[in-house]
């Protein structure tokens, strides 16, 4: 009973994980046509027709409209369908590696937030405050709170040298280049990172990370059609590498 719970919640935050990546930025960079990332409800980007109900059910309405608006037939991103699905298969994964616990919950909110901010950083290259400052906080809250390995001081000392790390990693990139490398969503993303994982993990994080992103820039950048000098979010990586040492740290 409790797996189906949880995989209808998963589906259900995927549905809003969605809403999120599209909207936030949009929100943020002031070319909005809604009043917040609720209202009004969800319509088709090409005939702006409002959704059915049954036409927003997760995965399955995308498969039975085989991927096109009911309406005017424009095609719908299989981005929705697969993050939803992304959702749910996290969700089942974290089920079977931790117990029923505080540390289960904190584990799906890390992930789905963390998933949130890959979405955006992909497409927008953007890391919203909207996101990032509330891990942040939330971190030091469950420390604060002893619901974590670690101790408060540990999570402060993780959050500010996350931060500085990536600010004078990024300062000096733009000393050396003389243009921006590393922006300063990246900086808040690690110190959130470093709220929840402690000051002793942030060297682990940053190889990770840099290493996945190695890879990607050398072998699978070139065969994704990519324009070769499109700047590679550093985000997902970060949050790639944030996870597994989160669910490392807990298990």
């Amino acid at each position: 009973m409790m797996l189906v719970m949880v995989t209808l919640l998963a589906l259900a935050t995927g549905s809003f994980i969605n809403v999120v990546v599209y909207r936030l930025p949009r929100h943020i960079a002031g070319a909005a046509t809604f009043t917040s990332l609720l209202a009004p409800s969800s319509c088709c980007i090409h005939c702006e027709r409002a959704l059915r109900w049954y036409d927003m059910i997760p995965v399955l309405s995308w498969l039975l409209l085989r991927g096109r608006c009911r309406d005017c037939y424009g095609p719908i991103s299989c981005r929705y369908p697969v993050t939803e699905a992304a959702t749910s298969l996290i969700a089942l994964l974290l089920m079977q590696l931790l117990p029923a616990d505080s540390r289960l919950i904190a584990a799906l909110l890390l992930a789905w937030s963390l998933l949130a901010l890959s979405l955006i950083d992909m497409t927008h290259l953007l890391l919203p405050d909207a996101i990032t400052l509330p891990l942040l906080w939330l971190g030091l809250l469950l420390h604060a709170g002893d619901a974590m390995p670690g101790t408060l001081r540990d999570a402060v000392t993780g959050a500010a040298a996350g931060y500085s790390v990536i600010r004078f990693t990024g300062w000096c990139y733009q000393l050396l280049r003389n243009q921006p490398g590393i922006g300063l969503g990246d900086a808040k993303l690690m110190a959130a990172l470093g709220a929840w994982l402690g000051w002793t993990s942030l060297p682990a994080l940053l190889l990770i990370a840099c290493g996945s992103a190695l890879i990607f820039v050398i072998f699978i950048k070139p065969c994704c059609f990519q324009r070769p000098d499109r700047p590679v979010p550093f985000g997902p990586w970060l949050s790639l590498a944030g996870i597994s040492l989160f669910i490392h740290s807990i298990i």
